[in-house]
């Protein structure tokens, strides 16, 4: 059973977000944005003025009382210790604001909006030091760990990007449903109702190794080289569309969230570490390994090639409602996994120790 944080909002939660110390931050519909200490009890509440939907919230890596916060077009610099007027205003984005993302030495800020826009901010000169683009709403980006001039990002235009700071346009672009295509020789069953619209990315520790969370319910692993990636592994997480994906500061453990109303904690680490060769040559040894039932005119069957991955949920919370957003923290001495969804509250489970 889950344990409901309330009181903190009056409308649904849309974004969450832990800092070093436990301290959680939510923000909702019409301008709501609040605090919570590690057992649920509110720390700070904060209405902005033009009740535009908070989307994002975001604690810096190195300062733990500073909270980026997005609000329709508008980014907001807040003091967590003293919840009251933004400290600093940034509005360089023209549409509404999807995502945030800080770099760990915290020097570039990230924000990706409705245009397809990222505007890549420099935190020291307080200007926008790069514009990026896909030809959709963007709904993720996210640096790298350990390399504060890359990120990733993704959108409904059902691209996966790898960009540099250093250059305007992408280092290595995928298109997820053309990748499918390719990949079994036929458009895959559904695909046309249900395309493989990108909403939600995650990068593990390592800063090699990503996931996406799509509109198909797949969730799709991908590993980076230099400057380009591939994908290692793929499998069916959700019945309804995959909307979030969170990687755990353990190597290669994975939260996943759903509009089924699920959330599933996943293992990847044992089959991303057989994929340490090349991706394109474990994808061909994984057909021609494959049982004959399995194929068909030559192709491997989809459903089989996601099903030899190997990977099943560790843990599967039946949550019950359309999941907007997945946190984690550690409470008390054990790991919580933090959901917001359609309702006002925060809901808590427990999670089993690695």
């Amino acid at each position: 059973m889950a344990v409901k944080w309330t009181g903190g909002h009056s409308s649904s939660i849309l974004c969450l977000n832990v800092n070093t110390e436990g301290l959680v931050a939510s923000g909702a519909e019409g301008g709501e944005l609040t605090l919570w200490d590690g057992g649920g009890a509110l720390a700070g509440r904060l209405q902005f003025p033009e009740a535009d939907d908070v989307t994002s919230v975001l604690f810096s890596p190195r300062h733990p009382s500073r909270l980026y916060t997005s609000h329709g077009e508008t980014i907001s610099l807040l003091d967590a210790r003293s919840l009251k007027e933004p400290v600093e205003h940034f509005h360089v984005n023209e549409e509404e604001i999807n995502c945030l993302s800080v770099n760990e030495t915290e020097s570039f800020l990230a924000a990706a909006d409705d245009s397809g826009a990222i505007k890549i901010m420099d935190l020291e000169n307080k200007k926008v030091s790069r514009s990026l683009r896909h030809s959709n709403i963007c709904s993720s980006v996210v640096f790298r760990p350990q390399r504060p001039q890359s990120l990733v990002s993704c959108g409904l235009d059902m691209q996966v990007m790898l960009w540099n700071l250093q250059k305007a346009r992408p280092l290595w672009t995928t298109n997820l449903q053309e990748c499918e295509r390719e990949e079994d020789g036929l458009q895959p069953r559904g695909q046309f109702l249900n395309p493989p619209l990108a909403h939600a990315l995650s990068v593990a520790s390592c800063g090699n190794i990503f996931a996406c969370a799509a509109q198909d319910g797949h969730v799709r692993i991908f590993r980076v080289s230099g400057v380009r990636f591939q994908r290692e592994l793929e499998f069916e997480g959700h019945s309804l569309g995959a909307s979030q994906v969170l990687f755990m500061p353990e190597a290669y453990w994975l939260l996943s969230g759903g509009n089924d109303g699920r959330v599933l904690l996943w293992d990847v680490g044992s089959e991303v570490g057989k994929q340490q060769r090349s991706p394109a040559k474990s994808l061909q040894r994984r057909k021609a390994q494959a049982p004959a039932a399995a194929r068909k005119d030559g192709k491997l069957n989809k459903a089989t090639s996601s099903g030899r991955a190997g990977v099943s949920p560790k843990l599967t919370i039946e949550h019950g409602e359309k999941v907007n957003w997945i946190s984690c923290a550690e409470i008390k001495g054990s790991r919580r996994v933090l959901v917001a969804d359609q309702s006002s509250s925060v809901s808590v489970y427990p999670l089993p120790e690695p």
